[in-house]
């Protein structure tokens, strides 16, 4: 048969939870206490120093190595700051060889197409005395042919030959013109 008791969770001839009974809390109270006070001074006096021990070389650490890196960053600057004024001197020395040489070949140039220029020059001249010498004996040997030919195409549409003298004074009429 079923009894009508309630749901309930104690066991039959058991007492309350120990921490509950009214006979053993103030005892429990004191041990707790004595406890707190136990592991307070355990915390205080060794656990304590010791973290801050570590929390204090770690930032001590980080300090050194933040000054470190700083001072590296300083002598990275240094460097680049060098580094930057030896390639802008470089660029300059180049610049001022570049000019030089370029003027230094110019002058070459220019000493050279002088000489060549004179030499061209002389040869010009050279050339323009040949060519009127070779003209003035063309041109003496044209009124010869001149003569000798206008006898003959006298000659050929009249049938007489002229006088010498009268078919050179006519080229020379036409050469004056």
């Amino acid at each position: 048969m079923a009894t009508k008791q309630g749901a309930h969770t104690e066991v039959p001839g058991k007492k309350d939870f120990p921490p509950f009974q009214r006979d053993t809390f103030a005892s429990q109270l004191v041990w707790l206490g004595l406890c707190f006070i136990v592991l307070y001074v355990l915390v205080a006096r060794i656990g304590l120093p010791r973290i801050a021990g570590i929390v204090e070389e770690r930032r001590g650490r980080v300090a050194g190595d933040l000054a470190e890196a700083g001072r590296l960053k300083g002598e990275a600057d240094e460097a680049v700051a060098a580094y930057d004024k030896a390639l802008a001197d470089a660029r300059g020395r180049a610049q001022a060889v570049a000019n030089e040489t370029r003027d230094r070949l110019n002058a070459e140039a220019d000493q050279r197409r002088k000489v060549l220029e004179g030499e061209l020059n002389a040869k010009l001249t050279d050339a323009e005395q040949q060519i009127a010498a070779t003209q003035t004996a063309a041109m003496a040997n044209v009124r010869g042919i001149a003569i000798d030919a206008a006898g003959a195409i006298v000659n050929k549409l009249v049938g007489v030959t002229p006088p010498p003298t009268a078919a050179a004074d006519a080229v020379d009429a036409v050469l004056k013109r």
